[in-house]
């Protein structure tokens, strides 16, 4: 999954002037911008949309490993998760 986004590391006090700029790229461009404090990456900007797929992996990897591991409980058929969103009658 991370294979295929750009890091463009920056250091803070440059980051300041392009902040807009650099939170664009991010948010659309699916790049990475790492923000370095004396060489060192210190915090990162990140589209949401990675965050969410970051999420759905973890929760499918969960969701395999009680699955192989026989902890799954009993879940709620799909026509009732329709019904408790309002998308059914």
């Amino acid at each position: 999954m991370w294979s295929h986004l750009r890091t463009t590391e920056i250091a803070i006090s440059a980051a300041r002037s392009q902040l807009g700029d650099l939170v664009r790229r991010a948010a659309h461009g699916r790049e990475t911008i790492a923000l370095t404090d004396h060489g060192h990456v210190a915090a990162l900007l990140v589209s949401p949309q990675v965050i969410e797929d970051l999420e759905d992996a973890l929760a499918v990897a969960d969701y395999q490993r009680r699955k192989a591991e026989g902890t799954l409980e009993e879940g709620i058929p799909h026509a009732e998760v329709g019904r408790m969103l309002g998308l059914r009658p």
